[in-house]
């Protein structure tokens, strides 16, 4: 409960304790039945009490102070204020003739009213953090700060004084032999920055706030694979006085934003042929719960469609999906959320039948090319049969559009994900050939902030201390934000005839080592002195550039001055891909992995044509120019 107390309410307990305390002080020297003679000189020396005492109080603040926030320069206060006023009444007292008292009495009142005034004020504060004790029945959340230095220590008194942080401070531990042991606010250092996995066990402890704004990235890293071993949640609470004195900088106080990595605008496309072709219609989304499939979903929803279907294997991803969307107050909830697998062409088949999509957005997929070297049958089944499973299902059904989120890796792959891609992109292709609809692909770079990606990594290994890991120096990636991805897509969808493969204007590549320096330097570090980078070597799978054409492709600008189209002359018959992937489901069935991976890159192998390198085509007068990656 907190004691609602103003500094007015404090003037009146001052007012009547300089009034009281003579007559306690004269009590105290002389008996407790003292003479009514003395009545007159003690209401004098009480009156000469209030006359001065209260302007000196005054003057040194004790009426302009928050006292449940009391602290040593409050008490230093109060001993000014009480020495001050005593130093003048003893003079008065004696100037004045002693009013008939003895005269031990301006002694003992000084005394009396250093007691008073400062044990009202103190008890205030006392009060308040006896009632802010953490034990309300449940089990507190138990920290331990790393570090007993200055920024610990003010740490420490916000846990221990603040009623909006609910936590129960064990203790500390340092480095400082000579600190260990000590007691800082009542709390003990409990032992070096080593011992915190032993205290974690011993206290039972939730979390480690890390508070050493001064060390090094090295000692930072140390405390952080301590926790990690103790298996415990650890965090640095930076505070105001750390910026206010340069120790921290701006730009570590918030987040890294994606802008600030892509080196170049971001793109924007114009929303209104999108929401045109998607209002009023069922649009299904795989891969839902995906970073893409998510966005697709989100922006999806803006076009008022009639029904929006996101299908997906993770429930968990989809459930948090749903709650963006629908409430239960919310009746005509359009998101309808399937969980389901591509690759299961019964349930599949379905979900088509039961739904009817006019437009489908294929995001499913697994994209990660160093775990996609390790399962190679589960790259296939899910990457080429599961597409294979989708566009059947959608010429079956009559969807009108269909579009396959691609990837940059898909052009002339060298590894197992990159040449799954570049069939799933051939089996569109045969489709939209097949059928004469809008069925199109749609292929761009790595996407910055995804799951998977190098951000959360980058972050996390800053947040650690470093190293930040990059694979080789040369490595070098075209990237593009979430958003950006997403609204090529949609932008594809509505501008797709027949079989087109899009590709966005991504710029420049970008270093993943510059990537690493500026992620480091945003978060307010310095590379080398900082946070390291270090080179692992390249993983299976990778190779340092990639390209978004192919050498036998031709580009063609679109109505869209940051989005191409990529067209080729390969053109596979139904028949002669059909059996090719009836092979692929087979080999991968049986588990006859060296077979299938031949069979893989046989499938997605074209035949390059070198009169057709480096063409380009006009339009609009103006220019395209291919880079081809040799």
């Amino acid at each position: 409960m907190e004691l609602k107390l103003r500094n007015r309410h404090f003037f009146i307990f001052d007012l009547v304790l300089i009034l009281i305390i003579p007559f306690i002080g004269l009590s105290l020297r002389i008996t407790p039945t003292w003479s009514a003679s003395y009545l007159p000189g003690v209401l004098s020396f009480a009156l000469l009490g209030v006359a001065v005492k209260i302007p000196v109080f005054y003057s040194f603040g004790l009426y302009r102070r928050y006292w449940p926030f009391a602290s040593i320069d409050a008490m230093s206060a109060i001993i000014g204020g009480v020495g001050t006023a005593s130093v003048l009444v003893v003079g008065l007292f004696f100037l004045l003739g002693g009013f008939g008292l003895p005269r031990s009495i301006p002694f003992i009142d000084a005394m009396l009213t250093l007691i008073m005034v400062g044990g009202v004020r103190f008890s205030v504060r006392l009060i308040r953090t006896l009632s802010h004790t953490k034990s309300n029945g449940t089990e507190s959340h138990r920290v331990l700060i790393a570090g007993a230095g200055e920024a610990g220590e003010m740490v420490a008194r916000e846990i221990l004084s603040s009623q909006y942080v609910d936590m129960e401070l064990v203790g500390f531990v340092d480095d400082d032999k000579n600190k260990i042991g000590t007691m800082i606010h009542s709390v003990r250092v409990l032992g070096p920055l080593e011992s915190i996995p032993e205290q974690v066990k011993d206290y039972k402890v939730k979390e480690v706030i890390i508070a050493m704004p001064a060390s090094s990235g090295e000692v930072i890293r140390r405390v952080v694979n301590a926790c990690e071993e103790a298996e415990v949640n650890s965090r640095t609470l930076p505070g105001i006085y750390e910026l206010l004195s340069d120790k921290v900088s701006i730009s570590r106080l918030r987040e890294v934003e994606i802008n600030d990595l892509l080196r170049r605008e971001p793109v924007s496309i114009d929303p209104c042929q999108v929401q045109k072709l998607l209002a009023g219609k069922s649009v299904l989304v795989t891969g839902a719960g995906g970073s893409i499939g998510t966005e697709l979903c989100l922006q999806i929803m803006t076009c008022n469609p009639g029904r929006l279907i996101a299908l997906g294997h993770g429930e968990n991803s989809l459930h948090e999906l749903q709650k963006k969307f629908c409430s239960p107050e919310r009746d005509n909830c359009p998101l309808e959320v399937v969980v389901a697998d591509i690759r299961d062409k019964p349930r599949l088949r379905s979900v088509f039948r039961q739904f009817k999509p006019q437009i489908v957005f294929h995001a499913a997929a697994h994209k990660h090319v160093p775990m996609m070297e390790a399962n190679l049958e589960d790259a296939v089944t899910n990457n080429v049969l599961g597409t294979w499973e989708v566009v059947q299902a959608a010429q079956e059904f009559g969807v009108e559009r269909f579009v396959l989120i691609s990837t940059d890796k898909a052009v002339q792959p060298v590894n197992i994900m990159g040449m799954t891609k570049q069939v799933a992109e051939r089996i569109v292709r045969m489709a939209a050939a097949q059928t004469g609809r809008p069925y199109v692909c749609v292929r761009f770079g790595n996407v910055l902030g995804s799951r998977g990606s190098v951000i959360p990594l980058f972050k996390h290994q800053i947040k650690a201390g470093g190293p930040v890991t990059v694979t080789h120096p040369e490595m070098e990636r075209f990237f593009m934000t979430i958003p950006e991805a997403v609204q090529l897509v949609l932008q594809a969808s509505a501008m797709g005839k027949d079989g087109e493969v899009f590709v966005l204007d991504m710029g420049r590549p970008i270093k993943i080592t510059d990537l690493a320096r500026d992620m480091i330097e945003l978060s307010g570090y310095k590379v080398g002195s900082d946070i390291q980078i270090e080179y692992t070597g390249v993983r299976p799978g990778e190779r340092l550039e990639e390209m978004l054409f192919a050498p036998e492709e031709l580009c063609d600008q679109t109505q869209h001055e940051k989005i191409f189209v990529a067209r080729n002359d390969f053109s596979p018959s139904l028949f002669h891909l059909m059996e090719e992937i009836g092979i692929l489901e087979k080999l991968s069935e049986t588990g006859q992995t060296e077979q299938l991976y031949s069979k893989l890159i046989e499938l997605a192998s074209k035949p390059v044509d070198p009169n057709n390198k480096n063409r380009v085509r006009k339009r609009d007068k103006k220019q395209i120019k291919v880079e081809v990656c040799e």
